[in-house]
């Protein structure tokens, strides 16, 4: 079952509403739930209780994709983005001088706290963001969680995690590299914009697409302007989701609506190229680019990059409190 939160072409900018989409390849329809239905509860519902609103849904009139435009599929309460892709890891460090994925690496999987206000639509514009000249993106899967967990194995972590969409993590990679020479951050460097959709995928339509031992196995690719740059498998992860949930609820709560994402893939970013050939190449993204990412059974995403028309203040530096050179 796929679910989304959509508008109207016609409707007022802030009209949200949460349908049922039926169909593919460009001639899907969404068929809206009842007035005031939440898409988190719709995902929290057991299956035949869900399946009876989707049925009703289905009943009802459809609107065209021409029709609609498809917002976030969720606004997160936080959102939590794990570095779960060993070979991805590799080439980034690489890029730093180091011959690979440190040991540390390996203990227990790792994430940031992401900027859960900067969502985006699955075919937004994005602004280019202020003071970078490496933008990039980032091909990930992220889990939506649907119900409230603390300290709850993987084996409990699965009844929590509703479904599955895709996700651009943007990230301006000079700030970024700034950022965390401070040994905190990315913060501006990754808070201007994430995409997630173009909708969430139900957990129970991938049962059947697992490998050997238990991981998703669904095939990630990201274009440029329609020039594929990156593909790996999802079943290259370290950790499962229900490992990931477990593990961002120990001795902590992991709540409904928060969105955990996988990390990126292998080749899943510009910056790894980088990292590997000690090269720009590809080049970081301009304005007017187009990056599009699907993933199997999930859906694509495809944004442009656009000129931004805001104004924004100035970064003050810091007083100086002691001498240089002391």
């Amino acid at each position: 079952m796929r679910l989304a939160r959509y508008r109207l072409r016609s409707d007022a900018p802030d009209a949200s509403s949460v349908g049922l989409v039926i169909g593919g390849n460009g001639s899907w329809t969404v068929h809206p739930f009842a007035d005031g239905s939440d898409l988190i509860s719709l995902l929290a519902l057991e299956f035949e209780a869900r399946e009876e609103l989707a049925d009703a849904a289905a009943a009802g009139e459809g609107y065209a994709a021409a029709d609609v435009v498809l917002l976030p599929p969720v606004y997160p309460v936080a959102m939590r983005d794990f570095l779960t892709f060993e070979a991805h890891v590799d080439g980034m460090e690489k890029g730093h001088g180091n011959p690979g994925a440190p040991d540390e690496w390996y203990d227990a999987p790792v994430f940031l706290f992401m900027a859960p206000h900067a969502v985006c639509g699955a075919f937004d514009e994005i602004a280019y963001p202020p003071d970078t000249e490496r933008l990039d993106f980032e091909l990930e899967i992220a889990a939506i969680v649907c119900k409230d967990a603390r300290n709850v194995t993987p084996e409990e972590a699965k009844g929590v995690i509703g479904g599955y969409c895709v996700m651009n993590d943007w990230s301006a990679r000079d700030v970024q590299g700034k950022e965390m020479k401070l040994k905190l951050g990315p913060s501006k460097g990754k808070d201007f914009a994430t995409t997630i959709g173009p909708w969430v995928v139900t957990a129970d339509e991938l049962e059947s697409h697992r490998d050997a031992d238990g991981f998703l196995d669904l095939g990630m690719s990201v274009s440029v302007n329609d020039e594929v740059v990156g593909s790996d498998r999802s079943a290259n992860m370290g950790w499962s989701f229900e490992q990931l949930v477990s593990h961002a609820s120990r001795a902590s709560w992991v709540k409904a609506g928060e969105v955990l994402a996988s990390g990126t893939c292998a080749s899943g970013s510009l910056a790894e190229s980088w990292g590997r050939t000690g090269r720009l190449t590809p080049p970081p993204l301009q304005v007017g680019d187009v990056v599009s990412m699907t993933i199997e059974h999930l859906g694509t995403i495809s944004n442009r990059i656009v000129a931004s028309n805001e104004v924004v203040p100035q970064t003050v530096p810091a007083r100086r409190r002691v001498p240089e050179g002391v």
